[in-house]
C-alpha cells in the first residue's frame, strides 16, 4: 500500500544582507522529510510504503494550478507551507477529489475561523494560541500591565489584534499602544536620525513590558535595551512565544533535535517541526487504520482515538471544531527557554491545551465534526 505526501512551498529567495539567520534552504521539507523516515519504520511492518514529493514553487506559481499534475497522479495528502490565501485556495482545488491540506506555516486565525475548510488541518499554531500562550505566562508572573507596539504589516495588525483578545482574556492591562512609526531601524543595523524619538516614544507609560507585533522583523529587536526606562519586550522579538526551538530538549525532544541534525545538518525551526508534526499525523492515522483513504485519515485524526506524541509533555490531538493541532506553545528568547504555556492553573473542562486560541464555543467555523 502506497501513501503519497506532497509538500509544497515557494521557493524562497535569496536574503538581504542584513537578514542575520536567513531561512535556510528546504525549511519544511526537511522536517516532513525526517517524519516520512519514521512512518516507514512502523508502516513498513504492515506494507505501507511513505513517500514524499517536494513541490517547489516559483514566486509567481499558483499552488491550486501547479499540484494539478500530481493530483492526476494520486496524490491526495497535502502538507503545505504557504501564506493563508494560497492554503485556502488549494484546500478548495483539491477537496472535490476528496484531497487533505495540512497547513504548516499560517498562523491566522480566520483559517480555523470563518474561513475554515473541513480538508483542512493546521499543526501551525494560530496566532491566538501564540498569544494566549504568552498572556498567561505574563498574568503568572503578575506583569500585568503592558504597552503594544504594533507594526505597519498586515501580520502585524493580526497579532496584536491577538494580543488585544487574549490579554483581555487573561486580566493582562494594556495601559497604552503605541504604532511603530520609526521605520525599519532594526533590518537597518545602525542608528538612523529618528534615534532620539525612538529612544523616549515610551517615555512616561507605566509598563511592566513592551509587547511588540513585527512579524517582518523590522523593528522588534532594536527595541531591547534602547528604551529610555528599563523595560522588558515581549512577543515577535525578545521573549516570544513558538511551537518549536533549538533550547528545547525535555520530554525526549532531544532525541528529534539529534535526529533532524544528523539528516539536515542545521537545527529544527519552528516551520520544520510544523511540517514533521503534519507528516507524522498521517502516517499514524494511515497505520492505526491501515489505509491510504485520506477520508479515513481525516475521520481517524479527529477521533477520540487518534493522539501524536510531539515531545511537549502532553500528546497532541486535532481540535474537531476548526482541526487545528492542540500544543504546547514554548516560550523562549534566542538561546534560552523560558517556559511552556499552559501555564500551571489554567484549567479547561476538555483539555488544559484547550486554553490557548479560540475555543469551540466561540469559534466561527461552521464546518464541525463531533466534539469530544
Amino acid at each position: 500500500m502506497n501513501i503519497d505526501i506532497a509538500f509544497v512551498a515557494h521557493a524562497r529567495p535569496p536574503s538581504p544582507p542584513f537578514v542575520l539567520d536567513p531561512p535556510p534552504p528546504g525549511e519544511g521539507f526537511a522536517g516532513a522529510n525526517l517524519a516520512i523516515q519514521e512512518n516507514a519504520t512502523t508502516g513498513g511492518f504492515i506494507g505501507q510504503n511513505f513517500a514524499l514529493t517536494d513541490i517547489e514553487l516559483a514566486e509567481e506559481d499558483n499552488p491550486a494550478e501547479a499540484v494539478k499534475p500530481w493530483l492526476d497522479k494520486g496524490v491526495r495528502l497535502f502538507v503545505v507551507a504557504l501564506p493563508a490565501d494560497e492554503a485556502l485556495a488549494l484546500a478548495d482545488a483539491v477537496r472535490s477529489v476528496g484531497g487533505l491540506v495540512f497547513n504548516a506555516q499560517a498562523p491566522d486565525d480566520r483559517l480555523r475561523g470563518a474561513d475554515c475548510r473541513p480538508n483542512l488541518f493546521h499543526t501551525a499554531p494560530s496566532r491566538a494560541m501564540l498569544a494566549d500562550g504568552l498572556m498567561q505566562y505574563l498574568a503568572v508572573r503578575r506583569w500585568s500591565k503592558i504597552l503594544l507596539v504594533p507594526g505597519a504589516g498586515a501580520g502585524d495588525a493580526l497579532f496584536a489584534e491577538a494580543v488585544r483578545a487574549s490579554a483581555k482574556k487573561f486580566g493582562v492591562k494594556i495601559v497604552a499602544e503605541k504604532p511603530w512609526t520609526f521605520g525599519p531601524l532594526a533590518r537597518a543595523r545602525s542608528d538612523a536620525v529618528t534615534e532620539s524619538d525612538a529612544l523616549t516614544f515610551s517615555r512616561g507609560i507605566d509598563a511592566d513590558m513592551i509587547v511588540v507585533a513585527d512579524e517582518a522583523e523590522d523593528f522588534g529587536d532594536y527595541i531591547l535595551y534602547r528604551t529610555s526606562e528599563p523595560r522588558l519586550v515581549a512577543g515577535t522579538q525578545g521573549l516570544t512565544p513558538t511551537s518549536w526551538h533549538p533550547t528545547h530538549t525535555a520530554w525526549g525532544a532531544e532525541q528529534l533535535q539529534n535526529r533532524f541534525i544528523r539528516a539536515s545538518n542545521r537545527r529544527m525551526r519552528p516551520i520544520d517541526y510544523q511540517a514533521w508534526a503534519a507528516t507524522r499525523a498521517i502516517g499514524e492515522a494511515a497505520t492505526a487504520t491501515r489505509a491510504a483513504d485520506p477520508q479515513k485519515i481525516a475521520a481517524f485524526l479527529q477521533s477520540p482515538s487518534f493522539n501524536l506524541a510531539i515531545f511537549k509533555g502532553a500528546p497532541a490531538s486535532f481540535r474537531p471544531w476548526d482541526r487545528q493541532l492542540r500544543q504546547a506553545i514554548l516560550l523562549a528568547q534566542p538561546k534560552s527557554l523560558i517556559g511552556m504555556a499552559p501555564q500551571p492553573g489554567f484549567l479547561h473542562q476538555r483539555s488544559t491545551l484547550d486554553s490557548l486560541g479560540v475555543d469551540e464555543s466561540e469559534s466561527a467555523c461552521k464546518s464541525k465534526q463531533v466534539t469530544r
